[in-house]
């Protein structure tokens, strides 16, 4: 086996080891069983994104990667040669996130948003260039079941109100791939009146 072959694997397995303790750490701190997001993400397929940015003298007239949150439970993302470049957007303000040399930043996906009835917000996101230095990032997505349907988990719903419509992950993936990337539309569409 190859160096990076293994480098890849060992990267996956300790972050899927981390992943998991946060969803544990998650459910637990809401008042639900640590296994009402472990069994639905445990065994599950992750999918692991290696992005490359150049940098360009415009930089401000490009985006790296649009405005959008992450589809599926949770994404750890390490930006590798310590350049920055994520910004999150908080009350309508872009902020660019700081993290220190090696840190993995943990971002919640619109699924688990969904399946915690909205305890925990999915975080839209951008990445932008940098004018002077390249950026090198590596995601590793964590998905629950392809034959799930995705709607607010009993353990999260301790108010009696749902505040997200149910859908098949199939059908939630399908509409992520036929559109462009929007922000938090995806999640919000299948919010329920308040």
């Amino acid at each position: 086996m190859s160096g990076n072959r293994q480098s890849i694997d060992a990267y996956s397995s300790e972050t899927k080891s981390l992943a998991l303790c946060l969803f544990e750490f998650m459910a637990k701190a809401v008042g639900a069983k640590p296994e009402s997001l472990l069994d639905l993400f445990e065994e599950q397929p992750r999918g692991l994104r290696m992005a490359y940015y150049p940098p360009c003298r415009q930089a401000d007239k490009v985006m790296g990667l649009s405005p959008h949150s992450d589809a599926g439970g949770l994404t750890l993302l390490l930006e590798i040669n310590n350049v920055q470049g994520l910004q999150i957007k908080k009350d309508g303000k872009w902020f660019s996130i700081d993290a220190p040399n090696g840190a993995l930043i943990a971002n919640i996906g619109d699924t688990l948003e969904i399946l915690s009835n909205g305890k925990f917000r999915s975080v839209e996101h951008r990445a932008v260039i940098n004018p002077n230095k390249e950026r090198i990032s590596a995601a590793l997505f964590h998905y629950p079941s392809e034959n799930m349907v995705i709607s607010p988990l009993p353990e999260f719903v301790k108010d009696g109100k749902v505040k997200y419509r149910s859908i098949s992950y199939l059908d939630f993936m399908k509409q992520i791939f036929t559109q462009q990337l929007d922000g938090k539309n995806r999640v919000e569409v299948l919010k329920l009146d308040q």
